[in-house]
């Protein structure tokens, strides 16, 4: 099975002087689901904006493939002006909307709202909604179900699981029983 991430040797720092991490190496394949765990402050979160592109390593490389994201903070990852569907529609398709409205325990109503219309936990669940609407390849997860209650965690961790047949996974989490529970490999930083 081919690799839809491929991290060789990276090495990031804001300068050469303030090291946040060296020699991260990490592969995923579609089917696997993998974690990264640390302290506040340790590089778990530039670690995905490296596979972004938002930052550039001072030495290593990563290669990805079709990306999709959902941020730990919902508030940010949606415009504030557009509704939650007209978001949704720039980037991906809907014919699988209704399934995933089920699965996340969202009324299609709820998408015709403007984000600061939705609590919390509707706007992260909106905000999965979008990634698995667009189909990646590699899903990033960063804290995806901070702002959920337990029951409504382990449902969405339970509905990611499912399609791992149709991408690979990786997890920003602080909750190591988490990480534990639904991860084929565990890389600390």
């Amino acid at each position: 099975m081919d690799k839809i991430l491929e991290i060789q040797n990276l090495e990031f720092g804001y300068s050469r002087d303030n090291i946040l991490f060296s020699d991260l190496n990490l592969s995923l394949k579609k089917g696997e689901f993998k974690s990264i765990t640390g302290a506040s402050g340790a590089g778990k979160s530039t670690v995905f904006e490296l596979i972004l592109g938002n930052l550039k390593p001072l030495q290593g490389s990563v290669k990805a493939s079709k990306i999709s994201q959902v941020f730990q903070d919902p508030y940010s990852s949606f415009h504030p002006s557009y509704t939650i569907i007209n978001q949704i529609k720039d980037v991906a398709p809907l014919d699988e909307l209704q399934e995933y409205l089920d699965i996340l325990q969202l009324e299609a109503e709820l998408l015709e709202q403007l984000p600061h219309k939705l609590s919390g936990g509707q706007l992260q669940r909106a905000s999965i909604l979008r990634a698995m609407l667009m189909k990646p390849d590699l899903l990033l997860l960063d804290e995806p179900t901070s702002a959920l209650d337990n029951v409504i965690q382990l449902d969405v961790m339970q509905m990611l699981i499912k399609h791992l047949d149709k991408m690979g996974m990786l997890l920003i989490t602080h909750d190591l029983d988490l990480a534990k529970w639904c991860s084929d490999e565990i890389i600390k930083i």
